[in-house]
């Protein structure tokens, strides 16, 4: 069976290099689907915010939390965590971390 075009590959010590300091602007990396598969740079607080789809949460480096209306999720490299869809979310760092971010290709990239 053919495909068309070549299969990707993403380096994610070059998105990081990337990302620098521009923290919550995420990038994205790649399409699968309806879902897209986003990076980013976070340090501080985001908002209160909610989606109509699962979000899916990867970190590469550092930690954060994702407060949650059911309490605080502690993250930190390697660890990943799905927030419900409907569930309010605000994700914080305290030091500069990279987090992956899988979600339906619709969701705004800054929140709702």
């Amino acid at each position: 069976m053919d495909k068309e075009g070549p299969a990707n590959k993403f380096s994610l010590e070059e998105l990081d290099k990337q990302l620098g300091d521009t923290f919550w602007a995420p990038i994205d990396v790649a399409h699968i689907n309806d879902w897209v598969l986003r990076i980013s740079a976070v340090k501080g607080e985001y908002h209160w915010h909610q989606h109509n789809d699962d979000e899916f949460f990867l970190i590469y480096k550092g930690a954060i939390v994702i407060d949650t209306e059911n309490g605080p999720i502690s993250l930190k490299e390697g660890e990943v965590a799905v927030i419900p869809k409907g569930m309010k979310h605000k994700p914080r760092a305290a030091e500069r971390a990279v987090v992956l971010v899988l979600e339906p290709a619709r969701v705004k990239s800054r929140g709702d």
